[in-house]
């Protein structure tokens, strides 16, 4: 049981750890380079002196300031909101690929309106690009996840759903360094903030074409009736023959599991919300997936993200040149430790344990800082150069990014996109997405004014809340590691405490798969076929003799 040792819910084949399934998932899940690079860019580009000139910010008062940039970031997230609902109708009838293909179609029409915006014109065009941009996410924020999921081999679905986050945090460093390396190269002009925001039009359309090529969802095509196709697409995900025994198990699995739902919920489109309003344990996943989403927010990191330059200078930092240098650094960091919870956290250590860590360690950092504020008051004493207790609360800053990045950062959208049965996914996802951009907007749209009514209390604010998450996340939420999706139901069963259910229904399933292939053997060792696949559109039963 090494650091990078798997867990397997059953023996499987080494080629199922192939490239196709991670090329699809790293496709699918670039849609989140648009999204880590608006969170990046948007303040540092809004904070540039070209920008404030253009469209007379030092005209205006503080408070004016504070309610525009506002407005301006604030849109994205609500376009985003409604766009996470549109994509279940898109993903219900179209499937997952082309939902991505329509959506970053959408998000690169709403990219090239803000490019139309001047001073002469107003800020109207970048208001309604990033409107449009943000549905565009929205809906991707939904069907990336899920798709990264549907086609996950077990062992390493957290890992394949973490290249979502690591993509984000990807896009992020790109934005921070381009606001960084305009700001230093190019002297203020239209030109200046205007290439932060046309790199944009890169991840959208690099998602589009990508897009164009990867494999359907096996699990959608077999939940729209579409078995021989979602069969073929499987066996080449999995780069294994039809009738080997992994892939008899696997789809006999997916057939059992479109049957339970056909003749409990139905494979309608009403019928998820008919689940949702008549059965509790999905109504209480709905709940318990959207709530992750508050508690990703209660940690800060959309304040910092949105507003760093504002962050910074209530720590010391003075200079948008220094600023946004230092926001650099701090994308460089999450993207680092990104890839160690993408390799190995996420699928070793699993999403529960994570989660309550971070909240713990994040906690910490965000005491001491706000502590620093309130005593030193470092926005009362304006400086070149940080105080050693600055560059001690720059240090706990940094050391709250190391505990936030691998805990919060992806491991909601890790649990959202795999602990929902399949017809239930897509609308489980679409409310979970949802959350994320409300609480993202509200986030966005009231930060400048919690920073000007609060100072310090706002570090101190999120950390009580980080300390609750923690607590929520020890009693409520179970962890899913190395289990089916099939098999997520059991977890939820609420017959087993959640900090207990994990290692009971791992065991269960370990004990049924040894069931299965002993009884698939006979006495002299030969493989009785019990369940062999004979063609690509043959039904499969798999009989427990």
């Amino acid at each position: 049981m090494g650091l990078l040792h798997l867990v397997e819910d059953r023996p499987t084949p080494k080629c199922v750890y192939n490239w196709r399934v991670y090329f699809s998932a790293a496709v699918a899940g670039s849609a989140a380079m648009m999204i880590g690079y608006d969170s990046a860019f948007i303040g540092g580009t809004l904070a540039l002196k070209s920008f404030r000139d253009e469209f007379k910010f030092d005209d205006l008062s503080k408070s004016q300031v504070n309610l525009l940039s506002a407005n301006i970031v604030s849109c994205y997230q609500a376009g985003a909101f409604f766009g996470a609902f549109f994509a279940y109708p898109a993903g219900h009838y179209l499937g997952r690929r082309w939902g991505l293909v329509i959506f970053s179609a959408l998000f690169t029409l709403g990219a090239g309106l803000m490019l139309g915006a001047t001073g002469a014109r107003g800020l109207g065009f970048i208001y309604a690009g990033r409107v449009l941009a943000g549905i565009g996410v929205g809906a991707a924020s939904n069907l990336s996840p899920i798709y990264c999921s549907e086609i996950a081999p077990p062992a390493i679905r957290g890992r394949l759903v973490g290249l979502y986050e690591m993509s984000w945090q990807i896009g992020g460093l790109v934005g921070f360094w381009i606001n960084y390396g305009v700001s230093e190269t190019m002297t203020p002009s239209h030109r200046q903030w205007l290439i932060p925001f046309s790199i944009q039009l890169i991840p959208a359309g690099l998602l589009f074409a990508g897009a164009l090529i990867i494999k359907e969802s096996p699990r959608w095509l077999f939940s729209r009736g579409r078995r021989e196709q979602g069969i073929a697409n499987l066996c080449w995900l999995r780069q294994l023959p039809v009738d080997h025994i992994y892939m008899q198990e696997e789809v006999y699995a997916i057939d059992r599991a479109i049957e339970h739902q056909q003749s409990t919920i139905g494979l309608g489109f009403w019928q998820p919300f008919r689940a949702v309003y008549r059965d509790r344990k999905v109504t209480y996943r709905f709940l318990l997936g959207g709530s992750l989403f508050l508690w990703q927010n209660a940690t800060g990191i959309n304040a910092i993200n949105y507003y760093s330059p504002t962050v910074f200078k209530s720590i010391g930092v003075t200079g948008t040149n220094t600023s946004l240098l230092t926001t650099g650094i701090f994308g460089v960091i999450k993207t680092v430790v990104t890839l160690f919870w993408l390799f190995i956290l996420i699928d070793k250590l699993g999403r529960r344990a994570l989660l309550m860590y971070g909240a713990v360690a994040g906690s910490l950092c965000m005491w001491y800082i706000g502590g620093y504020i309130a005593v030193a008051r470092p926005a009362d004493h304006p400086s070149d150069t940080l105080s050693s207790g600055g560059i001690s609360a720059m240090a706990f800053f940094y050391l709250w990014t190391a505990a936030y990045t691998p805990s919060w950062n992806g491991t909601p959208w890790v649990l959202n996109s795999e602990m929902f049965d399949q017809n239930v996914r897509t609308l489980a996802q679409a409310f979970a997405a949802a959350n994320n951009w409300f609480w993202n907007f509200i986030i966005a749209r009231f930060t400048p004014q919690m920073f000007a009514a609060m100072s310090y209390g706002v570090y101190f604010f999120f950390a009580s809340l980080m300390l609750c998450a923690a607590v929520y996340v020890f009693f409520l939420v179970p962890e899913t590691k190395g289990i089916p999706l099939e098999a997520m139901d059991r977890l939820f069963s609420r017959d087993v405490a959640a900090r207990r259910a994990h290692k009971v229904v791992l065991a269960d399933l370990r004990f049924e798969d040894r069931e299965f292939r002993r009884q698939s053997v006979d006495e002299k060792g030969a493989v009785v076929e019990t369940g062999v696949v004979t063609s690509v559109g043959s039904a499969m039963h798999l009989e427990r003799v």
